[in-house]
């Protein structure tokens, strides 16, 4: 009997710790893209990039500016991605798309996105 406490109270224990740094990473995850925010909307602004068909961000041309504000973005969104994709069953690939609508519908006038297709223009 004590044995099987035991394991119940150091398996809630691994758990608590795996569900607390999973939050802990989350809300890094997070404030890393809050304030990450001004320097995405200028980027998208200046037409420097643009949303592309999978849910991530992409060069339009050949400037590429603030290519770490970019890149890390980009990584971020894959691990939310990938957190959606494993609570929902499916692939990052389906969630990235998912997103890829959302942010069009969202997007300002004169961004740019892709289409399903691959074909850039702007909104």
């Amino acid at each position: 009997m004590k044995r099987k406490t035991a394991i119940a109270i150091l398996s809630a224990f691994i758990l608590g710790s795996f569900t607390s740094a999973a939050y802990s990473s989350s809300k890094a995850i997070k404030q890393r893209m809050i304030e990450r925010l001004p320097v995405i909307k200028a980027l998208k602004d200046q037409g420097i990039v643009g949303e592309n068909n999978r849910g991530f961000l992409e060069f339009i041309g050949t400037k590429k500016e603030r290519a770490d504000a970019v890149d890390a973005e980009n990584s971020d969104r894959k691990l939310v991605y990938d957190a959606i994709a494993k609570q929902q069953g499916t692939t990052v690939e389906v969630v990235g798309k998912h997103r890829a609508v959302q942010i069009a519908n969202k997007a300002r006038p004169g961004q740019w996105l892709q289409d399903a297709n691959g074909k850039w223009y702007q909104k």
